[in-house]
């Protein structure tokens, strides 16, 4: 079959190492990194200046190759769960041998050092810390009951916490809308969790839904989907905050308002509309970003 059709199954390989390396959501990253560090860290460049800031292009550039190696290494170790909770993923990166994705791994994670070394001992540092966390919950934390899930949305929020103490912008909006982010992660990966119950179970990681069991799980989404409300409701008070952005929050207090009776329903597949509709609403929330920056620089 290989030798048959040799141009498709190079493409099932490239599909399959673009699965594995989780490129769709790096892409996703790179964009609400772009987005977040012009219009809400950066607050004193033009466009021009921006466009022609080679260290900062540097940085996102060496936060993507981290992420790209971050997601292949946790496939690597996830690939016996991923054969059940995933089996068309798992079916396309079967097309490429493990250890390609391995060397992808070590010339991502090196290529990104060298270049974080060429911008700063201190980015170098800072990227070195990223890449051993990723490298350490892939290997280990992912199995530990609620260090999993605060681990992971904290990896996903590191290099926009870099790109913070870059442009050291800190307010009370920008904690408060941290804060919301990470509520908001936080809940789409414990309904996750809930979604690969089984698989987990099988292969030995600790998740809030197989310690806890349905019904305390089920509290506390409910519990962080209101702390997420209070912090929408703060955010909206606070001052400095685009009409765009405003209208976003205000917004997402019916969408949470939403999730809540969507997630307590017995509907079929309920918890998985639920977990998608907030991760549309993190896309949303970049492009309301995109829209208020653009309306206030311009």
């Amino acid at each position: 079959m290989q030798d048959r059709n040799p141009i498709l199954h190079r493409i099932s390989q490239f599909i399959g190492f673009l699965l594995g390396a989780r490129f769709f959501v790096t892409v996703l990253l790179t964009f609400a990194l772009y987005v977040s560090t012009f219009f809400l860290f950066n607050q004193e460049e033009s466009l021009r200046k921006f466009v022609f800031d080679f260290k900062v292009h540097g940085i996102i550039f060496c936060a993507v190759l981290s992420i790209l190696a971050g997601g292949i290494i946790n496939q690597f170790y996830d690939r016996e769960k991923d054969q059940l909770t995933k089996p068309f993923r798992s079916r396309l990166q079967s097309f490429l041998k493990q250890k390609y994705f391995l060397y992808a791994y070590l010339s991502l994670s090196i290529i990104s050092l060298a270049i974080s070394w060429l911008i700063s001992p201190r980015v170098f540092v800072f990227f070195i810390v990223y890449q051993f966390f990723m490298w350490f919950y892939s290997h280990k934390l992912s199995k530990i009951l609620i260090l999993n899930n605060l681990t992971f949305v904290s990896l996903t929020l590191y290099p926009f916490f870099g790109m913070l103490i870059y442009y050291q912008t800190f307010s009370k909006k920008i904690f408060l809308m941290a804060m919301f982010l990470f509520l908001i992660l936080l809940i789409i990966d414990i309904l996750k969790d809930t979604l690969t119950k089984n698989a987990d179970k099988i292969f030995g990681y600790s998740t809030i839904p197989n310690f806890f069991g349905k019904k305390i799980t089920n509290t506390i989404i409910i519990v962080l989907l209101i702390f997420l409300m209070i912090v929408s409701m703060l955010i909206i008070d606070s001052r400095g905050l685009h009409s765009v952005m405003s209208y976003y929050f205000a917004a997402g207090l019916f969408v949470i308002i939403f999730v809540m009776y969507f997630f307590q329903s017995k509907r079929k597949n309920s918890k998985f509309f639920a977990m998608n509709i907030l991760r549309l609403w993190v896309f949303i929330g970049i492009l309301a970003m995109l829209l208020g920056g653009i309306l206030s620089k311009f």
